[in-house]
């Protein structure tokens, strides 16, 4: 891609659609989305505008956490398809002008693995060390306080070889021990696998869960808090069971693999309280990840103006320094719009959200539905499936509410290609449906449209530098340049009408939402103009 004689890589400054397989599209009817639906989709997501899909795991699974166990990294699920459709699915998105991503998860493997299989049969053979075994204390109990994500000890016994394993998420997700040389080697290996069948890049998940502290230290106590613990794992520090020093080495090695192959895109999930510090470690100068996906937005309960200039000055347009990737929503995270506005603000509010999404400094994360406003639906207790939610109800918000079906017709199965899919669609977002905001030119699907065509038009907005981001009670004020040209945003975040000078928003107005103008902003509005 060429802006203004400069040439960039293809992902700098794309817009990413996630695709969540589970809830795109069935094609066979079975409840479940598949890969053959998301190839007969993609049609629909090319004429978004966005650059590239990333797709959520698919891989051979027990589905104990839906895909993120992974018991064969190198195949399709049968209930997603067979490697021949992922290949068909690659194939179609490539003449849509679509890159395609996928996750690797290499913290962990599901205990179905054959490695994991072979590991636990003895102290000595050959996969013995590729995963966490640690002998107990004296009196029978874990080697250390380690607590797991989704509640309780990260440590389980196993008879067979008379140790524990240590398991960071769910006790069927042993860790895979990334110290090990072999076991690096054999995650590239994988990742040169898909990159060989045409992938564009990856999403690596829980990346700085990759390796442990090999002392066996305990985790701190955390300090006390305001904020309501749901699980033992938010009583600690986690100082040792993740975030250790040699992961961006191994990130190293990642780099030089994908720099064999053209223009692949990398970009790490950290989370956690030092993500800040991982993220640019991960994705330092030229021989790191492309980018890391922050967390800044996907739990944060309400969206301010405050939070988004902290969250931009985390990422200044400085040599050496790694570029960002944003999401306001995820697979993980409950719906935006469900978090942040009254449900009669909905509407207005998801417009001005859009849009401030397409001017944020970095790549933009779109998750399916999101450009339709989907909500978080509520799933009765007999009908989650989310392991978290289960062990932690009802004080964990279910992950399964915002991984509903999605709704491409106004109808009672939404389209989606079951009438019994494997989560309900919700009321409220089958009216939201394709079929439905296609047909209505004033709908956020196409104002979302409308958004990330600006975004691509205007340098400024596609790859600019932040040159000035202020916060003025709920209105924020967002300045970005790129080539000689400056675009200067006015976001109302707040549910009252803000005045302006129309001196500081004189210039070519290049987008008024929500019935903004040079001298008002009324509630939810954005004014963007070219000055």
């Amino acid at each position: 891609m060429s802006r203004g004689g400069d040439s960039l890589p293809w992902w700098k400054g794309a817009a990413i659609y996630q695709i969540y397989p589970r809830s795109f599209m069935d094609s066979n009817g079975d409840g479940i989305g598949d890969l053959p639906g998301i190839t007969s989709r993609l049609d629909y997501v090319a004429d978004l505008g966005v650059d590239a899909i990333w797709i959520s795991p698919f891989f051979t699974s027990p589905m104990k956490d839906f895909g993120y166990d992974v018991a064969d990294y190198r195949d399709v699920d049968p209930i997603f398809g067979k490697l021949a459709d992922f290949d068909a699915l690659v194939a179609r998105a490539h003449e849509l002008g679509l890159k395609v991503l996928i996750d690797q998860v290499y913290s962990h493997s599901s205990d179905e693995h054959a490695w994991f299989a072979e590991s636990r049969s003895s102290r000595d053979n050959p996969r013995a060390d590729w995963y966490v075994w640690v002998d107990p204390n004296p009196d029978g109990t874990p080697p250390t306080n380690w607590q797991s994500v989704f509640g309780g000890p990260a440590w389980t016994w196993d008879a067979r070889r008379r140790q524990y394993y240590l398991h960071n998420f769910l006790s069927s997700q042993p860790q895979l021990n990334m110290h090990n040389r072999e076991v690096q080697d054999a995650a590239l290996d994988v990742m040169r696998f898909w990159l060989d069948r045409g992938v564009d890049g990856f999403r690596i998940d829980a990346l700085n869960f990759a390796m442990h502290d090999q002392q066996l230290r305990d985790n701190p106590p955390a300090p006390a808090t305001d904020r309501q613990r749901t699980r033992p794992f938010d009583f600690q520090l986690r100082m040792y069971n993740q975030s250790h020093p040699d992961i961006p080495a191994f990130v190293e090695r990642i780099r030089a693999l994908t720099d064999e192959y053209d223009s692949i895109f990398t970009v790490a999930e950290v989370g956690g309280d030092d993500a800040d510090a991982e993220m640019k470690a991960f994705t330092e100068g030229e021989s790191h990840l492309n980018s890391a996906y922050s967390f800044d937005f996907l739990y944060a309960d309400k969206l301010t103006p405050s939070l988004v200039c902290r969250a931009l000055k985390q990422w200044p347009d400085e040599p050496g320094l790694g570029w960002p990737s944003w999401a306001f929503e995820n697979h993980d995270a409950p719906r935006a719009l469900s978090r942040w506005c009254k449900p009669d603000e909905r509407a207005a509010f998801a417009r001005m959200k859009v849009t401030l999404l397409a001017c944020l400094r970095g790549n933009v994360i779109l998750y399916q539905g999101e450009e339709l406003g989907l909500t978080q639906v509520d799933i009765p207790f007999d009908q989650l499936h989310d392991p978290e939610a289960i062990a932690n109800w009802p004080l964990t918000l279910s992950r399964d509410g915002a991984r509903t079906p999605m709704p491409w017709e106004d109808c009672t199965c939404g389209g989606f290609g079951s009438d019994r899919p494997w989560l309900p669609l919700g009321e409220e977002n089958r009216a939201r449906s394709v079929e439905a905001q296609r047909a209505d030119a004033s709908s956020l699907l196409h104002h979302t449209r409308e958004m990330l065509a600006l975004r691509k038009a205007y340098p400024a907005l596609h790859h600019g530098a932040v040159t000035a981001c202020e916060v003025r009670g709920d209105m924020l004020i967002l300045e970005r340049q790129a080539e000689g040209e400056t675009v200067r945003g006015f976001f109302n975040l707040g549910s009252a009408s803000i005045d302006l000078a129309a001196a500081e928003a004189a210039g070519a107005t290049i987008s008024a939402v929500n019935g903004a103008t040079v001298t008002k902003l009324p509630p939810f509005a954005a004014l963007l103009v070219q000055v």
